[in-house]
């Protein structure tokens, strides 16, 4: 059988591997569920229901003329109709945030890209740098080997398959020679004074080859 992975995310304030007794892990069903990264709200909040499209709206990031990190991230658990926070992702120096958990060896790295649909084509949508990867909102860090190396890490801007827009899940090492799991760290940076408001919906892609 082909390798097979599975995507998860820590729901818990506690920083440890997967799998753990003390860390909430939960499995992303790829077909349903979704991430949400928001200012929040009195109903954009972990354990309530999953918002609607104006209730996101209403928790957006405001314009302003500094920089600003998206505060946070939730995974919206469809078959829960809850949203549960990802308290350690964002501008943090946590390690065990996002993780992808692979149950046999791989024949390449597994790399995470972000993209404007499941073409796989086009980063065309403003959080993605509107074709310009350089220009990204979205950063990521890969976390497999340690620490992201304190607060306010500066990681790579995700767009596309570029290079250096992507992230090698296994910090560059190459494939996995047997079971394993990797990490990342995600957050959003919104520039000072942006021109244009968006409702983004990226596909994040691991893309990795099977003997």
């Amino acid at each position: 059988m082909p390798t097979a992975m599975k995507f998860l995310v820590n729901c818990s304030s506690s920083d440890y591997s997967y799998p753990n007794s003390g860390v909430n892990w939960v499995e992303v069903a790829l077909a349903s569920d979704s991430l949400i990264f928001s200012n929040g709200s009195d109903v954009v909040v972990d354990g309530a229901a999953i918002p609607t499209e104006f209730q996101l709206t209403q928790a957006g990031i405001i314009k302003s003329v500094s920089e600003q990190v998206v505060p946070h991230y939730f995974l919206a658990d469809v078959s829960s109709n809850l949203l549960q926070e990802i308290h350690n992702a964002g501008n943090k120096n946590k390690r065990y945030v996002f993780a992808f958990y692979f149950d046999g060896a791989t024949a390449s790295e597994p790399v995470l890209e972000l993209w404007d649909n499941d073409d796989m084509d086009t980063v065309d949508l403003v959080s993605l740098g509107g074709d310009d990867p350089t220009a990204s909102w979205w950063r990521g860090i890969v976390t497999t080997d340690g620490l992201p190396g304190g607060t306010n890490w500066v990681g790579s801007k995700l767009a596309g398959a570029s290079s250096t827009h992507y992230l090698e899940l296994n910090n560059g090492n190459g494939a996995l020679d047997e079971a394993g799991t990797l990490y990342c760290n995600l957050k959003i940076v919104c520039p000072a004074n942006f021109s244009e408001a968006a409702a983004d919906k990226p596909v994040l892609v691991v893309k990795y080859t099977t003997a």
